[in-house]
């Protein structure tokens, strides 16, 4: 029977969404068969935002419509019959599941006390306890109006705590923890010590004493988006980037006034609505923000049914704004309250919005402690999302600092963003830094813990080029050519590293392959002991991650180099908590065949072994003896590596190139990296295609290999 709990809160706007990302997100580190709920939705067919991006977090396959109870009109028509159905769709979820997160109604239509009734109810029908959510902010009868909120006391919050209690001990619902969302932060002690001293009062069993937990309020996480403006006014886009549509809107400013009382008026991400017919207010308003002397504004928004003129046009024409700005018909007041009553959600489409709340999560809730009480065993199976949080846990552990050169680069930043947001390192970001904040801000990217640092910086530069034209004398590299070169962000990131002024470099996104790893020869060098700098990719496929290596950096190894490769691709194999089993890959297995590509194979198999004598390897032999315990037994029985191995050495480039990408393509397998391996500190390579996800991977694995104290 799979574990569950319910999530559930005492009115609506408690941010419970947040909540179950958050335990989705804990409970997947543990168990990769994690399902989502929904005894009660708006519809029955499957048409639920929420419970789509919760499933999005998810990999049991499951659709919307079969994680549906029912909806809202089967509750009201026949209660009882409603339960009866509830329970009987929940437990075909259950079925297919280790542990499954139950999403509370949404307070659409009925008062708040009687509908946490229904929930503790279907709670202790279900047998699943109870996560109750208490809203920090008190949002009756406003919504989510921009700054229309107060934040709750202590004491009202304890009040709150008190009535949902005695609702689901009235309906013999088990209460298994209390979150406080969207709390005052300066107030979080005081609230949980309040809550905690309610529960006391309830009682005296020490074993029915639950955890209180308090997250901040964010309100970014709240705050519609520019999208979510545009579509609330069912406007039109006239100009600006579209990358800046995800940007959050956290003020309303009414440019009802000259342009000269305009503008000392500008809000930090505010929306101005700007009278269509006022077109000075326009270009001033537009020229505040290419001046960078005036907050940034997330968009301008061109209220009323009237045309830009053809002069105005034009001139939008060839200044190009990038902030986005919408028209609409309607009338100035009409547009504020659309604006004012936008909805702010966690969705699909917002990425980085659902990484801040994640982030947010972990930071302000025990997940160890979580999964804990949960009771949910830890699989042996390791999937891509499993190993992905191993990486970003083992990063946290001991923080290392990672320079970015790339700093021009909007995935570079948003990957930044993820990564100071979830405590994985801390970076040093390769830019001016005007421009490279400036850019944070319109993307909606918090930058504030980043260290920002020009590649032309007075003082780093000449240190840099006396360091370099000596490390590159013996090439005749005076230091007036090294200051030239140093400049190149490459260089620069790589002395940075060099220097001890950071543990790490991940660039590429930008860049060729070359670009990035060329001063790395020149200047980081490899490790005692090994002739070569190669790479791996970390092949997480549905149950397990694998090693596959050289596949980006030698063409055509030697036996010697090879034998470097195997010993290399161990040791990362081994810092990223995969027990090394080495098969040194040929389309020959053991004394089967012959040839030169065979011998190269069988000589760098030996030297593994004498190099390497406690290292598991076998070779030449083919992958699927490799990989298959049938084949293995077939072809190569007794072996303590066939059919089990674990790191894949390939015998030439062209190989193992194409089988990473094929594999990648037809197992649907993450492949990160690639992993550079033998330098004596970590410099990693991104693809061009990059997505930010795995600029985030790339990052958390050189953190990782820096903690070694090399580059494994």
């Amino acid at each position: 029977m799979a574990k569950s709990i319910l999530i559930t809160s005492i009115e609506g706007h408690s941010g419970k969404s947040l909540v179950a990302l958050g335990v989705i997100d804990a409970l997947s580190r543990a168990t990769a068969r994690v399902g989502v709920f929904r005894p009660v939705s708006r519809t029955s067919d499957g048409a639920d935002d929420v419970l789509e991006m919760l499933l999005s977090r998810t990999q049991v396959g499951l659709g919307a419509a079969e994680c549906i109870g029912v909806g809202y009109d089967e509750l009201h028509a026949d209660p009882d019959a409603a339960l009866g159905r509830i329970l009987q769709r929940y437990r075909a979820v259950e079925a297919q599941c280790d542990a499954v997160v139950i999403l509370g109604s949404d307070y659409t239509d009925v008062a708040a006390p009687a509908e946490l009734g229904v929930n503790a109810r279907i709670a202790a029908n279900l047998g699943a306890p109870v996560l109750l959510v208490l809203g920090g902010r008190d949002t009756a009868g406003h919504g989510e109006r921009l700054g229309a909120t107060e934040a709750r006391t202590p004491a009202q919050l304890g009040q709150l705590a008190k009535l949902g209690m005695a609702e689901l001990a009235q309906e013999r619902a088990v209460l298994s923890a209390i979150v406080v969302n969207r709390a005052d932060p300066a107030q979080q002690e005081e609230i949980v010590a309040t809550i905690s001293a309610v529960r006391g009062e309830r009682s005296t069993d020490a074993a029915e004493e639950v955890p209180v937990w308090v997250i901040p309020e964010d309100r970014s996480l709240v705050a519609p988006s520019v999208r979510g403006v545009r579509t609330a006014l069912e406007g039109r886009m006239v100009r600006g980037d579209e990358e800046l549509l995800d940007r959050e809107v956290l003020d309303v400013v009414i440019a009802g006034m000259s342009m000269v009382n305009v503008l000392p008026r500008l809000i930090e991400s505010s929306v101005v609505v700007v009278p269509a017919d006022r077109e000075e207010v326009l270009l001033a308003t537009l020229l505040a923000q290419a001046a960078g002397t005036f907050p940034s504004i997330a968009a301008i928004v061109l209220n009323g049914p009237f045309a830009l003129p053809e002069p105005i046009e034009r001139l939008l024409d060839g200044l190009g704004p990038r902030v986005p700005i919408i028209a609409t018909d309607h009338g100035t007041y009409d547009t504020t309250v659309r604006i004012m009553n936008a909805p702010g959600r966690l969705s699909v489409d917002a990425p980085h919005r659902v990484g801040r709340a994640l982030a947010l999560f972990e930071q302000n809730v025990d997940v160890p402690a979580l999964i804990a009480q949960l009771g949910v065993a830890r699989s042996d199976v390791v999937t891509p999302l499993m190993f992905q949080y191993e990486l970003f846990d083992r990063a946290r552990t001991e923080r290392r600092t990672i320079v970015l050169p790339e700093g021009g680069d909007d995935r570079v930043l948003r990957a930044a963003g993820a990564v100071l947001a979830g405590g994985i390192a801390d970076l040093v970001i390769l830019g001016e830094e005007a421009s490279v904040r400036a850019r944070a801000i319109q993307l909606g990217v918090d930058l504030d813990a980043a260290r920002i640092v020009s590649p032309a910086d007075p003082e780093l530069v000449p240190r840099f080029a006396e360091e370099y034209a000596r490390l590159r004398a013996h090439k005749g590299v005076t230091v007036a050519q090294a200051a030239d070169t140093v400049t190149d962000v490459s260089y620069f990131g790589t002395l940075m590293v060099h220097l001890g002024l950071a543990d790490g470099m991940v660039s590429g996104a930008a860049h060729t392959t070359a670009h990035t790893i060329r001063p790395a020869f020149e200047i980081i060098k490899t490790r005692p002991g090994v002739s070569v700098v190669s790479s791996v990719f970390l092949m997480a496929l549905a149950d397990r991650v694998l090693v596959y290596g050289d596949c980006a950096v030698i063409p055509d190894p030697t036996s010697e180099q090879l034998a470097d490769i195997a010993i290399s691709s161990a040791a990362t194999a081994t810092a990223f908590g995969i027990d090394p089993r080495v098969a040194m890959l040929s389309y020959s297995t053991g004394d089967s065949g012959s040839g030169a590509e065979v011998e190269k194979v069988r000589t760098a198999t030996e030297l593994v072994r004498e190099r390497a004598p406690e290292l598991p390897v076998e070779g030449p032999i083919q992958y699927d003896a490799a990989a298959d315990a049938a084949v293995a037994r077939a072809k190569l029985p007794g072996s303590s590596v066939a059919g089990r191995a674990t790191v894949f050495v390939f015998p030439d480039l062209n190989t193992g190139n194409n089988t990473y990408k094929a594999v990648q393509r037809s197992a649907g397998a993450v492949a990160m990296g690639p992993v550079l391996q033998g330098l004596n500190k970590p410099i990693n390579d991104l693809s061009r295609g990059a997505l930010v996800e795995d600029i985030v991977n790339t990052i958390a694995i050189t953190a990782i290999q820096a903690q070694q104290g090399s580059a494994s």
